[in-house]
């Protein structure tokens, strides 16, 4: 949506899309062909794999699809989003290997080209980041808007869009029935005149963009000031004042040629799902792998040291709210799982042993992999909490609820930051709820990659876990 509000459409920009387009199977198949070639095989660039591979850089290996976004967005973004496309490219190629009951191509091969590709495309991309942003911002011109109404929502936009020169666009003015003095104005924000003196204004100077920014309650104003501006060719954007709601992942799209604004939605949509559930998958197996000798242990010591069960199931919470059941090792000496569950203490009398050592370094919840292998948890996530706590909680936590709209996780943002053990004060789960409400907001591969490495740091030297 906001590539043509910073760039005109030309012959130029579809040709650029076009190019970035087919360079990740250019530079896949390039890759592969020095793959060959330094293990002394054939190359066939007609063959069955090298259509498949050119075939699934093609579909799963594509920048953002806006040109805007591409040049205004982070490197590490750029970098995290090329991994995670070619980690699925590499499941797609290896489900294909599995179903032929073949290979692609000899082990040696693909896994040289499996390393290489990813390195080779993030310097292309990186590169071809800068070499666009250079070319374009010499080519294109500034181009010029204002805005009609003064609020927080709309001083946002005029700082990130000065912040961020390359959406070439310059704000030269507000518009706004109130005065200066009354907005309370900063004195670096240049107030051009009313509402009523948009029209002229835009006659008499060259504009591109206009944003009217009017909260919703004066969709009269609205519908005036469009009114208008129907005498110009200025591009029109409606800005609405997002800073009076809480949102969680807000994006606009359609619903059957509606224009629909979601306000509270799972981050986890479209490829991000895909990359979210593939990772879990991959993760939790090979740490199951490499912990089955100490998993062993430790249920042959729960069971020997204490009666009862060695795995404990509890019911909690998971996704939209529905019940599932969660795996723990057993750590005290009831199971409890009723109307009233008491929260474990320091000094806890009901915790074994052994149990108070498998608290301490979190080994107790070893047995949820299994429940992200059923696609009940993931490995990063809101922390499930007893359905006993979750039906006290969510009457005095303005929002509680809301942290269900993604799978809980074994860990998650609340836990490292010290949010974990006994909660003696509502503010205490408050804050937990707050960490969990900032992940969905501010979801991504990376913060799930930062969480996993801080939990593992954590675990040594944590002292609320009991």
């Amino acid at each position: 949506m906001t590539q043509p509000v910073v760039f005109k459409q030309s012959f130029l920009i579809a040709f650029l899309a076009i190019l970035q387009a087919v360079i990740p199977a250019a530079v896949a198949m390039a890759s592969l062909y020095a793959c060959t070639k330094l293990w002394g095989r054939v190359f066939d660039p007609t063959s069955a794999p090298m259509v498949i591979v050119a075939v699934l850089c093609l579909v799963l290996v594509q920048p953002p699809r806006e040109m805007s976004t591409q040049l205004t967005s982070a490197r590490t973004s750029a970098v995290v989003d090329v991994v995670f496309r070619w980690m699925l490219l590499l499941v797609v190629l290896l489900a294909i290997g599995y179903l032929t009951k073949s290979l692609l191509y000899p082990r040696r091969i693909f896994l040289t080209w499996a390393v290489l590709t990813p390195v080779a495309l993030v310097l292309v991309t990186l590169a071809m980041q800068e070499v666009m942003r250079h070319f374009l911002m010499s080519v294109f011109d500034n181009r010029k808007a204002i805005i009609a109404g003064y609020n927080d929502s709309s001083l946002e936009l005029a700082r990130r869009l000065k912040n961020n020169p390359s959406m070439r666009l310059e704000i030269t003015g507000f518009f706004d029935d109130r005065s200066s003095d009354r907005l309370e104005m900063d004195a670096a924000v240049d107030l051009v005149g009313t509402l009523s003196d948009v029209g002229e204004y835009v006659k008499q100077h060259r504009t591109d963009v206009i944003f009217i920014a009017l909260p919703i309650r004066h969709v009269k104003r609205v519908m005036n000031l469009l009114d208008d501006l129907r005498d110009t060719t200025a591009s029109i954007y409606y800005v609405p004042d997002i800073f009076v709601f809480d949102l969680i992942q807000a994006r606009s799209g359609e619903i059957q040629g509606i224009p629909v604004v979601a306000m509270c939605e799972t981050p986890f949509y479209g490829y991000r799902g895909v990359a979210k559930r593939l990772t879990d998958i991959v993760l939790s197996v090979t740490i199951l792998l490499l912990l089955l000798p100490l998993l062993l242990l430790v249920a042959v010591l729960v069971k020997l040291t204490s009666p009862g069960p060695v795995v404990f199931k509890q019911r909690r919470y998971g996704l939209d709210g529905r019940e599932i059941a969660v795996y723990k090792f057993r750590t005290m000496n009831v199971t409890e799982d009723g109307g009233e569950i008491r929260q474990a203490t320091r000094t806890d009398s009901r915790i074994t042993k052994i149990g108070a050592i498998l608290r301490r370094t979190s080994f107790d919840e070893l047995p949820q992999l299994i429940n992200v292998l059923q696609g009940r948890m993931s490995l990063v996530g809101p922390r499930p909490h007893a359905v006993a706590h979750n039906e006290e909680y969510r009457k005095l936590i303005k929002g509680y609820m809301v942290r269900h709209k993604v799978l809980p996780g074994i860990t998650g943002l609340a836990q490292v930051n010290g949010c974990r053990g006994e909660t003696t004060r509502l503010e205490e789960m408050e804050a937990r709820v707050n960490f969990d409400l900032d992940y969905l907001r501010h979801w991504s591969p990376l913060l799930d990659i930062k969480i996993i490495l801080l939990t593992a740091v954590k675990v040594l030297r944590d002292d609320k876990a009991y």
